[in-house]
């Protein structure tokens, strides 16, 4: 028996929600628009329309990827964030809602810090934090520093992608290695460095442990590798009056208070994201 659109995707809701996916009504229609090629205005006006039997197969075949735990913006191949459509692969960490706090905070500092304000989105995997920066402070230049090479693929797509080509690069860079004499002068660094303490990860659920990238997870021993090394050694790529802003995990923000106010930097605060956990640390160097 014919099946409409409506169906089908009410459908793929009810099985999602019952494997207890929580977003299981965005992540159904984010299903559904790829398996139709169609915008979600476009499928929300065709939901009485007849589905063939080919697309109601690609429907199934794509929720058993979903069941089986591959996180749905790999299975689409992209997400939003901050308003801006990105390009996704399993090479980068999918954007988290959390993390729009990071660009927040870096928004407002590359505003404050004037025309021709420069900012480094450090470890920017898919660019997000960096490219939500270069869209919303237009007076901004950005670089998007990225070591795993299939991110960096990534970044320069969603560069295009969203027409910053003009104002947004995309370079190589470690974070674990002290800067190049080329990175420096930044007003902004902003960076979601990986944190999760290597004898956590595998505890994680099975969509991130198994599909997302462990080089963008593992924060080492403690989780604060990163904090650590960042906070002491690319302080000198930051202006005098720049900031360093930080992503961290549930429970880290305390120590990463601690680390930046060890290594000199001031006016240290700490912002909560919406479900009210501490989530971006910040600090500026003023002398």
């Amino acid at each position: 028996m014919a099946t409409t659109y409506n169906n089908l995707y009410l459908d793929t809701r009810a099985r999602l929600r019952k494997a207890g996916v929580e977003a299981a009504q965005l992540e159904a229609r984010e299903i559904l628009c790829f398996a139709t090629g169609k915008t979600k205005e476009q499928l929300v006006r065709d939901m009485p329309l007849y589905a063939s039997g080919d697309l109601e197969g690609q429907v199934e075949a794509l929720v058993q990827r979903r069941l089986a735990g591959e996180p749905v913006a790999y299975i689409v191949g992209e997400w939003e964030f901050y308003g801006l459509p990105l390009d996704i692969s399993s090479e980068v960490l999918i954007p988290r809602s959390d993390t729009e706090v990071l660009a927040e905070r870096g928004i407002l500092k590359a505003k404050a810090a004037g025309e021709g304000a420069r900012v480094l989105d450090l470890c920017a995997g898919s660019g997000c934090v960096g490219l939500a920066i270069a869209a919303h402070a237009p007076q901004c230049r950005v670089v998007l520093g990225e070591l795993s090479e299939g991110a960096l693929r990534v970044c320069k797509q969603n560069v295009r992608r969203n027409g910053l080509n003009a104002r947004v690069t995309c370079l190589s860079v470690d974070a674990m290695e002290p800067p190049a004499s080329t990175l420096w002068d930044f007003d902004v660094i902003v960076c979601n460095p990986p944190y999760i303490p290597s004898g956590d990860i595998e505890g994680l659920d099975v969509s991130v442990r198994d599909y997302e990238p462990l080089m963008a997870l593992d924060g080492g021993p403690d989780g604060l590798d990163f904090y650590r090394f960042i906070a002491a050694k690319w302080k000198s790529a930051i202006r005098l009056g720049g900031s360093l802003l930080f992503e961290v995990g549930v429970g880290q923000a305390q120590d990463v208070e601690e680390i930046l106010s060890q290594n000199g930097f001031e006016q240290i605060q700490t912002t909560a994201d919406t479900q009210g956990i501490w989530r971006v640390v910040e600090g500026t160097i003023n002398q």
